[in-house]
């Protein structure tokens, strides 16, 4: 039997174009390269829980955990080497402290109010955001006042103030409202200036969904087993995208420095809309779903774990998204600062 002979190779074709060549070697790859992501990208979302020295894992979040106040301020000062600008802190609350109206919330000595002055006196060039939203404090995990069925609106405002001011006592650089109720940025923001805060920054949650994605961030802040209902009432419907612009609009109307969209992948079309409409400064949310989908993908060798995060990171600053707050911030960091 003779071997298959080889099929004989095609004429070169005449052609004026060819985007191959900007590809042909690493150098060229690089020079032409129309989005980068670097470490100035990342806001790194850290959880907090009481104790001294604590680290427990939040099981649906390998590599995730809650830190107490002092190992919080560790995390930050390994972020500030990592030239990471930013974390945002979220606290896992004890039961006892939850009641009908998120009361934990206004207390100055609160985890996130400790967790703030402690890593603003010791990493004091670490940008701090804190999240203004009632679900972490409520005993019915929502975001806002709950009466029957219903979460009232204004009255939850005016606890989300009271927030605010309290964060902004305890030396929040950047205030993220997340709860989705109407009126809360002007109302804030009308509190901050009256207190003298008027450097104080506030990041939007402009359009975040009622997403499927957050079930394991519910895990490591407590509120999955107590939530009742769904919060569909308040957070926007997936089907729509033209309200996530009016939601934008009224939250920059109202004073917003920032905005946020959240979840990040799922939503990378309304991360472009946003962008090109308002060229605001406008951020991604990479939600615990997606980062307990990769992580899970990875460890079970099905996918690259480094370059689907890696990948992933980058499709947000292709959808015109100025900065992240992912999970992977200080992996992605240390890789980055390793190929430097």
């Amino acid at each position: 039997m003779t071997d298959a002979k080889s099929p004989a190779l095609s004429p070169s074709l005449a052609l004026s174009h060819r985007p191959r060549r900007n590809r042909k070697a690493d150098w060229a790859r690089r020079l032409v390269r129309e989005n980068v992501l670097t470490a100035d990208d990342l806001i790194w979302p850290i959880f907090l829980v009481e104790g001294e020295n604590v680290r427990t894992e939040v099981g649906s979040m390998p590599g995730v955990e809650r830190l107490s106040v002092d190992q919080a301020v560790a995390a930050a000062r390994r972020a500030a080497d990592l030239s990471i600008p930013a974390i945002a802190l979220f606290p896992y609350t004890d039961p006892d402290l939850r009641d009908l109206h998120g009361s934990e919330a206004l207390n100055p000595e609160n985890l996130v109010c400790r967790a703030c002055r402690a890593i603003k006196g010791q990493v004091p060039h670490i940008g701090v955001v804190t999240d203004v939203a009632l679900d972490p404090y409520t005993s019915h995990g929502h975001d806002g006042v709950l009466e029957g069925e219903t979460i009232l609106n204004d009255e939850s405002v005016a606890i989300l103030v009271e927030q605010a001011l309290n964060q902004a006592r305890a030396g929040a650089d950047v205030i993220a409202p997340s709860d989705m109720m109407d009126g809360r940025i002007g109302a804030i923001r009308a509190a901050l200036d009256a207190e003298g805060f008027i450097d104080v920054q506030i990041m939007a949650y402009a359009a975040k969904y009622a997403s499927a994605f957050y079930g394991p961030f519910r895990d490591a802040i407590g509120t999955k087993a107590v939530l009742k209902g769904d919060k569909r009432t308040y957070q926007m419907d997936p089907a729509n995208s033209d309200e996530a612009l009016r939601e934008v609009a009224l939250d920059l109307d109202q004073g917003a420095d920032m905005v946020m969209v959240k979840p990040g992948l799922p939503y990378l079309d309304i991360i472009h809309r946003v962008k090109l409409r308002f060229a605001a400064p406008t951020f991604a949310y990479q939600v615990s779903g997606e980062y307990a989908m990769i992580m899970a993908a990875a460890r079970n060798g099905w996918l690259d774990g480094d370059k689907a995060m890696l990948e992933s990171l980058l499709a947000f600053k292709r959808a015109g998204a100025d900065g992240i707050l992912t999970y992977f911030a200080p992996k992605v960091a240390e890789l980055l600062k390793k190929s430097a």
